[in-house]
């Protein structure tokens, strides 16, 4: 029993032994397979590029890799990956503990391959019963008084309708009126206290914006608080409804606006409103930085910083999530249906003349809010776009919207990044007005993950790099394909600008710099690029009857070098001249060449034969100094005329010129020589008649110039001291008759003279008696 024992556990040891040595074996050759197939793949993704094929030849369709011979295994193409971080089910009711869930998923992560678009459902059911936040803004200005008397006696009803919509519902309360400045409102102390009208006893200061009361449930609150509320007033007709919305939207804890709610603010006005730029007519410059400023529940810088634009107030509602209900008079309708048309998820009504239909206005504008979901999305990169396709049956067109009138929705979000990114971004989808957000976070593929071996020194990069994707990634120093140039003491960039032509593309775009040597890459038919800077190529010359160089030629560097015979761009044409030859046998006048059996003339000259050029200087004029200097010896050629006058070959003097009408030219005497001139074959060449006589200008008379001149100035001088004399004689009547009449109108006073004396003395004897 002993031996059998020992027999019977030598034997169960050495089947263990053959055992393990079966699976060492099989393990060993599974691993060599492995090993094999490995080198295998490598070997094939290093040697795919055929030699002079560019490295770019690697990336192409999936299709077109599989046709060149390349291995499934070996082909990197990275797909969109989706997955959902977040996914909680929708709540169907309000929870009491809690956020209901309205959106799904909540949270999603993207990498994507640039340019393809990943697509992924996005849902959304609107939870029965879901908090909602109403504060209702009210304009205090002198002309909404019956419509605060009528908002003090609704308080019930306010209530009543919004328990209606939600059994969460709680309301609030502001008010506003404008900038207390001029030109807003009247600065007298007086007025500030009491802007209203003398016979109104209940009038409150005048003021910017003022919250009244924060969200509450309290009814009774409510009411008490609306009640203590009076009118007041200011200059100009637009009030500061901009600025009161935008703190009742930022102000959000001074407001009591819920987490998890809709929110609405009513506001309700009989005006139309100040914005951004209008603070400038009272000298307030600083602009809306769209912050919080409530002091004692009053907007403190009012008369301090500008009304804000529309698009900060759009803005700011977008982001806290509110919702405005414009409810406003007939004639105030079209200005704040323009306005929200600028605001998303905004709607308009129209208050009767007291307001008494305001609670009615709210609940058909919260159900037309609510009965229409809105999905977008928040600030994207340039290279990133967002689509939405809603899959309702009144849903539109795909765009960067999705709008669904309807409770329960879904719609179809596509994304798509344009191009890589350096690092992963995020942003929100959700729809407009709800709290509810999709959070993106989105991130590029723009790495192949290929399974190369970590060999730093690879043998296939000549020890001097390793493999990247079948392509080698050199070490510092070295260069080119395979790694095999060294750089020494050159530099990279002077290496590859000796590859530059003109300093233009290197090797044109058609090779690889190698050591500063262009390696050019291979044609699709075969042959390859060549020159020093690839330059040329032999299958790009031009064709003819769909033939390269017509197949009368070769193609050499993209010019055709057409066989004996041939000429032509594109070897299209036999040799001739036929065609070209004028009656005289010469080929195209001399004044250009046959080409293709047709005359190619030059610049200026018509075919057929290049006779003629409309477009030269005419020969009469050029040709007329030549025609004097030779047929009369005259004129600025007469010193040099056989030298300066070789293109006229030959002239005759004669008697008549022929028929036509002749040239004709004046030469230094002033007389006319009449000539014809013609062209002879080439391309300065012509023949003369001159006529021997010529027509010079008769000499003037000197003696009769010479006397007339006289003449003439003696009769213009004598004319010119008739002239004058005239002038003086009409100036002297003038004088005369100006004398006359002042005479005529002379006077002589009839008085003695005291100091006359007469002649005659009579003296009386004082003694005589006259006895």
């Amino acid at each position: 029993s002993s031996q059998s024992f020992k027999r019977t556990f030598l034997e169960k040891i050495h089947l263990r032994i053959v055992w393990f040595y079966g699976q060492f074996c099989e393990n060993y050759l599974l691993l060599h397979h492995s090993t094999l197939l490995i080198e295998a793949s490598l070997f094939h993704s290093q040697n795919f590029i055929k030699p002079g094929e560019q490295e770019a030849a690697r990336c192409d369709t999936w299709a077109q890799l599989i046709e060149r011979g390349c291995m499934e295994e070996d082909i990197i193409s990275p797909k969109n990956y989706f997955s959902s971080s977040k996914n909680i089910s929708l709540s169907n009711t309000a929870l009491d503990k809690g956020e209901p869930i309205q959106l799904r998923p909540q949270e999603v992560n993207l990498k994507l391959r640039p340019g393809l678009p990943h697509t992924f459902t996005l849902d959304f059911q609107r939870v029965e019963g879901y908090p909602v936040d109403l504060y209702y803004l009210m304009d205090l200005s002198y002309s909404m008084e019956d419509d605060l008397r009528s908002i003090k006696t609704l308080g019930n009803k306010l209530f009543n309708a919004l328990q209606g919509i939600t059994k969460k519902g709680q309301i609030g309360f502001g008010s506003f009126v404008d900038k207390t400045v001029l030109p807003f409102t009247n600065t007298n102390p007086e007025k500030l206290n009491k802007p209203c009208a003398e016979t109104e006893m209940y009038c409150q200061p005048a003021f910017g914006y003022r919250h009244v009361l924060s969200m509450t449930g309290n009814k009774a609150e409510f009411e008490s608080e609306v009640n203590k509320q009076r009118i007041s007033g200011n200059l100009d007709s637009p009030e500061g409804t901009l600025d009161a919305i935008m703190q009742a939207a930022v102000c959000g804890e001074r407001i009591g606006w819920r987490n998890s709610s809709t929110r609405l603010i009513v506001l309700t006005t009989d005006d139309g409103f100040h914005m951004a730029g209008d603070g400038k007519l009272a000298g307030i410059l600083e602009p809306n930085d769209e912050r919080c400023y409530m002091d004692n529940n009053l907007y403190s810088k009012s008369n301090e910083m500008d009304y804000p634009s529309v698009g900060q107030v759009a803005n700011q509602l977008e982001k806290n999530n509110i919702q405005p209900i414009f409810a406003v008079t007939k004639n105030m309708e079209k200005v704040y249906r323009e306005l929200s048309k600028m605001i998303p998820k905004s709607e308009v009504g129209v208050l009767s003349a007291d307001s008494h239909n305001v609670v009615e206005l709210i609940k058909n504008a919260y159900n037309r809010l609510s009965s229409k979901v809105t999905v977008t999305h928040d600030a994207l990169p340039d290279n990133v776009r967002v689509t939405y396709t809603p899959l309702c049956p009144e849903g539109g067109p795909s765009g960067d919207k999705g709008v669904c009138n309807n409770v329960g929705v879904s719609f179809n979000v596509t994304v798509t990044a344009d191009e890589c990114m350096q690092s992963e971004i995020s942003f929100l989808i959700g729809p407009l007005g709800m709290k509810d957000k999709l959070k993106v976070s989105l991130s590029t593929l723009c790495k192949c993950e290929c399974n190369d071996p970590v060999t730093v020194d690879s043998p296939y990069c000549n020890g001097k790099g390793q493999v990247n994707c079948g392509m080698c990634s050199c070490k510092a120093g070295f260069v080119g394909q395979k790694c095999e140039c060294s750089i020494g003491e050159k530099d990279e960039s002077s290496l590859r600008a000796a590859c530059r032509k003109d300093n233009g593309t290197e090797c044109e775009g058609r090779g690889d710099c190698v050591c500063g040597i262009c390696q050019c890459y291979t044609l699709p038919g075969g042959s390859t690029y060549y020159g020093t800077n690839c330059e040329c190529e032999n299958e790009s010359c031009e064709k003819f009857q769909n033939k390269l160089c017509g197949g009368n030629g070769k193609c050499r560097c993209k010019n055709c070098e057409c066989k004996p015979g041939y000429e032509g761009t594109a070897c299209q044409c036999k040799k001739s001249d036929e065609q070209c030859r004028t009656p005289s046998g010469s080929v195209c006048s001399g004044r250009g060449t046959c080409k293709c059996n047709q005359c190619k003339c030059m610049e200026g000259y018509q075919r057929p034969y290049c006779l003629t050029c409309p477009a030269c200087q005419t020969t009469c004029i050029t040709k007329g100094k030549c025609i004097e200097c030779l047929g009369f010896q005259t004129g600025p050629f007469s010193k040099n005329c056989s030298q300066a006058c070789t293109s006229i070959s030959e002239f005759k003097m004669v008697e008549t010129l022929p028929p036509g009408k002749p040239c004709d030219v004046r030469d230094v005497e002033s007389c006319r020589v009449f000539f014809a001139i013609k062209q002879l074959d080439g391309e300065d060449n012509y023949t003369a008649q001159i006529l021997k006589t010529r027509e010079c200008p008769k000499l003037p008379n000197i003696y009769a110039i010479i006397g007339g001149s006289i003449v003439g100035v003696t009769v213009i001088g004598i004319l010119i001291l008739l002239f004058i004399k005239v002038l003086f004689t009409l100036q002297d009547l003038k004088e005369y008759r100006k004398f006359m009449n002042e005479a005529q109108k002379t006077r002589w006073s009839e008085n003695k003279n005291p100091i006359f004396q007469e002649a005659t003395t009579t003296v009386a004897n004082p003694t005589f008696s006259g006895e």
